[in-house]
């Protein structure tokens, strides 16, 4: 199980061990956007992992600070007496970094900063930027989060976010990116790279923090996963497993019994974590080693 929270969409996600889509929720991360300084209160980015629990069986809305129960229960009341004060409440799920240099130690480790997700006033608005730093969450939410997932637990913090829709809404995006990877990284020719299939699938598309596309993927109606790219510069941040993930999802929703693609031979290893099984031996694509890969569909 693993937690990815984009900044950009102000979205939640809790994933399966094979990707599978467990919890959605929207959430509000910091009104100065991302940063990992102490003293900016801005949101960390990176790799991080759940240092500890904490206010197990506590009631809701019960008020933490310095992550210890103060006896107060928050209520509107309690609110007008306190304007300005940054509630954390019923749950808080720290934080710690695994990035040295990045989000662990000196000056921007994240659990020295007190990074939290943690619940929130029902007066508080998700989906849109309004913390001091930590990840706020309805009280609901972040009980029924608490509850399903372990300490260390990995949470992913990202500046992009994942989208779908079809070839006309998304293919002027999608498009310069399969160009890039397909047509001049790796020599595949240009008329091999789009088809017929385009028009009739599901597209997805990642975009980075200022909405520009750094990745797609699309799904067959027949349950073909394919054209999966990414920039190069966007490589090793969890923007395939963010892309496959959505289409493994969608597929669930149309009701596919079984996904299948063609995997490059040095991405085989990448899809097999997500539960996709070699069938039959290598063949050539586009001068290219490939190999069928399947599993069952969510």
């Amino acid at each position: 199980m693993r937690i990815w929270i984009s900044i950009p969409q102000q979205l939640l996600v809790v994933y399966g061990e094979h990707g599978d889509i467990l919890l959605r929720y929207r959430v509000s991360t910091a009104r100065r956007g991302a940063g990992e300084q102490r003293g900016s209160n801005r949101t960390p980015r990176g790799r991080h992992l759940i240092r500890a629990k904490i206010g197990r069986d506590a009631p809701e809305n019960t008020v933490f600070v310095a992550r210890r129960p103060t006896g107060e229960i928050w209520t509107p009341e309690l609110a007008a007496q306190h304007p300005g004060r940054d509630w954390m409440l019923t749950r808080i799920l720290w934080l710690s970094g695994k990035e040295p240099g990045r989000n662990r130690l000196g000056e921007v480790d994240t659990m020295r900063r007190y990074i939290y997700l943690h619940g929130s006033p029902d007066t508080a608005e998700m989906g849109t930027p309004g913390s001091i730093g930590c990840v706020r969450m309805r009280n609901r939410d972040i009980m029924e989060l608490f509850d399903r997932v372990a300490p260390y637990t990995r949470v992913d913090i990202v500046e992009y976010g994942i989208e779908e829709g079809n070839w006309a809404t998304l293919g002027s995006a999608a498009g310069p990116v399969r160009e890039a990877v397909f047509v001049r990284e790796q020599g595949v020719p240009r008329e091999m790279e789009y088809d017929e299939a385009d028009p009739v699938s599901l597209h997805v598309l990642a975009r980075g923090p200022h909405g520009g596309a750094i990745g797609t993927g699309r799904l067959l109606p027949d349950g073909h996963v394919g054209r999966m790219a990414v920039l190069r510069e966007w490589r090793g941040q969890g923007v395939g497993a963010a892309l496959l993930c959505r289409l493994m999802e969608a597929a669930g929703r149309r009701g596919l019994a079984r996904l299948v693609l063609h995997a490059q031979t040095s991405a085989a290893d990448f899809y097999a974590r997500f539960g996709f099984v070699p069938e039959g031996e290598t063949f050539m694509e586009a001068g290219i080693p490939h190999v069928l890969m399947a599993r069952a569909a969510s």
